[in-house]
């Protein structure tokens, strides 16, 4: 199946790149891409993934970019069939989805670098979840996203400081990512290093 689509003219080159860049990363190896439907398939394959993990220690990075869903149904209370059109009132019961972070840290890759985001709508909470989530978690950097501005900067909370990261805006096709990501590596290569040290 073939998907077109139009783009600005303006962001034409910008998407193309991005567009090229995204194959090579997929073709080369670098970039693995694992689509999911539920909830349960993604915590399943998180811990597939971070278990085997454990064995290459601190040279291992979680990237984990976005809570999937804050609350979920129940595997329990799932219904097996269509729901009826003829009932009246549907009540969903949500539950809160479970924090694996601590998991992830504490038992499937504990010496892995890790890394999370915090997405706010409100700025003046934002740093303050951000560190909560830090301190909760044992993160070794958290991204903390305001909503309205997470295209243009972000904020990476460590225990030590909090680093402002904004996308250069003299480059028309540059985003937040670019250096976003420059500045994790550094911190994952410092963290390496300082591992070996310690033993």
């Amino acid at each position: 199946m073939l998907l077109y689509t139009s783009v600005c003219e303006a962001y034409s080159k910008a998407v193309k790149t991005a567009i090229v860049d995204h194959h090579a990363a997929v073709d080369s190896g670098l970039l693995l891409k694992l689509p999911f439907s539920t909830i349960f398939e993604y915590l399943q394959m998180l811990q597939i993934i971070s278990k085997p993990m454990k064995d290459i220690g601190p040279r291992a990075m979680f990237y984990l970019a976005a809570a999937v869903s804050d609350f979920y149904v129940p595997w329990k209370d799932m219904v097996e069939h269509k729901i009826q059109s003829g009932s009246h009132i549907l009540d969903v019961k949500l539950v809160p989805v479970p924090k694996m972070l601590s998991v992830l840290r504490k038992d499937w890759a504990p010496l892995a670098f890790c890394i999370s985001f915090k997405l706010e709508t409100d700025s003046n909470i934002l740093l303050n979840k951000a560190r909560g989530a830090l301190e909760k978690y044992n993160m070794h950097a958290v991204v903390a996203n305001e909503l309205s501005t997470r295209k243009e900067q972000v904020v990476v909370v460590t225990i030590d400081d909090k680093i402002t990261v904004q996308r250069d805006k003299s480059k028309a096709d540059d985003d937040v990512e670019n250096p976003l990501i420059k500045l994790l590596s550094q911190r994952h290569s410092a963290y390496i290093e300082d591992s070996k040290r310690m033993r």
